[in-house]
């Protein structure tokens, strides 16, 4: 299988349904065994969490909060880097990074643009160009991608006025602005356990191998480890960015001396017109709005460890822990969606009827999810969980979660090369970067990162997780019997 996922011979989900048919005639586990896996509780929280996205999604909420964010900010060069990467890291801690990217990344080259266009014609004449911001052209002239009926897309530029040939300092702040986005995706992705797939991933599998382990891997738990590491690599990944493609003067850098000031404002006008042709906020956009931060507190305090949440007080079992799980919660909020209207609740004039009333649609509707909904992904989960579950062993006698916590945050460090994960082959895709040009900036992004993850689960990782001792739930078989309970680090 792992050839298989390698070599991508069989598409992966079909490859993810081997253990199905393998595992029964190979003796290792019975087919309704291997069969459950496939829809555990973490499959079912990567549904409702994708539900909920795909509604921000459909209803372009994440572009209004990109739009937003940026005109807070201002488009001073570094300032401008810094914001692209939170907003973007942002969006995907809670839609995919892949959605995120194709979002974000014409808006930069949009803003891009208005920085970097000459005021005037006879500075275009002279050759004259802007000294705060410098952006490349590596033909000579940009051409402007086109929509199917010939109309330019509300975030790429119009070409309009005299074509204008950029320096080799243009071409570095276009690179560093367009891996900026790209880099930020993965990194904000493992901020939440619906972030990516692979933090759902860990999940499943220590629900699979340990099922004991009193759901030691919530959304509480994993935001409170991860959120802190991915603010910290955000913050160094900005500054090298910063430092490899826009130098150490960190005066021109934000902007401090009052240069190039037509065309700060002309950038500014961008995001501002962009953000207007939005309109004011929908019925639909505050519906959504208002259910995502419900999710979001629903998920912080169902189970969060440090005390008793709601999960444990209305819904407890035998135990004491809660009946319900962060997937409970999320398909309890998706299927709200699809039953509030879209639009102020009544009924509407039918257009295609006149004279009858029609109920607005709901805010979900099937036909989109299915659509956007990666059913491939839900089929990848199961597989990997299904080989999991045939793959124990524990007699290192070290916290399981010592070595799945540090491998699961690396497996998103992917910054290298265009192939390594779609955010990447996006940027790649608009241009001006070379293999090369990743390659470089992302080997050492790949050390910083792993640096990070060091610290992580070294410091505040043990106190979240409790990885001062091998925990009791980890004594599955024989093969863990000898390990103390007290054989971790002594605590502090």
């Amino acid at each position: 299988m792992a050839l298989l996922w390698c070599t991508e011979a069989l598409p992966v989900a079909v490859t993810a349904l081997f253990p199905v048919f393998l595992f029964p005639m190979m003796g290792i586990m019975d087919a309704s065994e291997v069969c459950i896996e496939y829809l555990s509780d973490t499959s079912i929280l990567f549904i409702g969490g994708l539900l909920v996205a795909i509604a921000v999604e459909h209803w372009n909420l994440h572009k209004r909060i990109a739009l937003r964010v940026l005109l807070i900010i201002g488009v001073r060069p570094a300032v401008l880097i810094l914001g692209f990467m939170v907003v973007t890291a942002f969006l995907s801690m809670w839609i995919s990074n892949t959605a995120t990217t194709a979002m974000m990344v014409p808006i930069a080259h949009a803003v891009l643009e208005q920085l970097h266009s000459n005021p005037t014609s006879k500075d275009v004449e002279e050759g004259s160009n802007n000294p705060t911001f410098e952006l490349q052209e590596p033909s000579g002239q940009k051409e402007v991608t086109k929509l199917d009926n010939g109309q330019f897309p509300s975030t790429l530029p119009a070409p309009s006025g005299p074509r204008v040939h950029h320096n080799k300092e243009q071409l570095r702040f276009t690179q560093g602005m367009s891996l900026c986005v790209c880099y930020s995706a993965s990194i904000g992705g493992i901020a939440t356990l619906t972030g990516t797939t692979p933090n759902l991933v860990l999940q499943g599998q220590v629900n699979s191998l340990f099922p004991q382990n009193a759901n030691v891997v919530n959304f509480a738990s994993w935001f409170g480890f991860a959120f802190p590491t991915m603010v910290i690599l955000l913050l160094l990944a900005w500054l090298w960015l910063q430092i490899a493609f826009l130098g150490f003067n960190f005066r021109k850098n934000f902007g401090i001396g009052g240069e190039a000031q037509e065309q700060e404002q002309a950038a500014y006008r961008v995001i501002q017109t962009e953000h207007r042709l939005l309109g004011p906020m929908t019925f639909a956009e505050k519906a959504i709005t208002f259910f995502f931060v419900t999710l979001v507190l629903l998920w912080f305090t169902r189970e969060p460890g440090f005390f008793l949440g709601w999960g444990n007080l209305a819904f407890p079992n035998a135990e004491g822990e809660s009946m319900l799980s962060d997937g409970t919660v999320a398909i309890f909020i998706s299927v709200i969606m699809f039953i509030v209207p879209s639009k102020i609740p009544g009924l509407t004039q039918d257009p295609e009827n006149p004279g009858k009333l029609k109920a607005p649609p709901a805010l979900l509707n099937w036909k989109t999810v299915n659509e956007k909904m990666h059913w491939n992904v839900v089929i990848l989960l199961g597989g990997g969980f299904a080989l999991a579950k045939g793959s124990e062993a524990q007699a290192i006698c070290l916290h399981p979660l010592y070595v799945m916590l540090p491998c699961t945050l690396a497996s998103s460090l992917a910054f290298m090369l265009p192939v390594a994960t779609p955010p990447n082959a996006i940027v790649f895709s608009f241009g001006g970067l070379e293999v090369s040009d990743m390659a470089r900036t992302g080997f050492l992004l790949n050390i910083i990162g792993v640096l990070v993850i060091m610290l992580a689960i070294n410091s505040w990782g043990y106190p979240v997780f409790n990885l001062y001792a091998f925990p009791s739930w980890a004594h599955v078989d024989n093969t863990t019997a000898h390990c103390q309970p007290s054989f971790m680090m002594p605590q502090p």
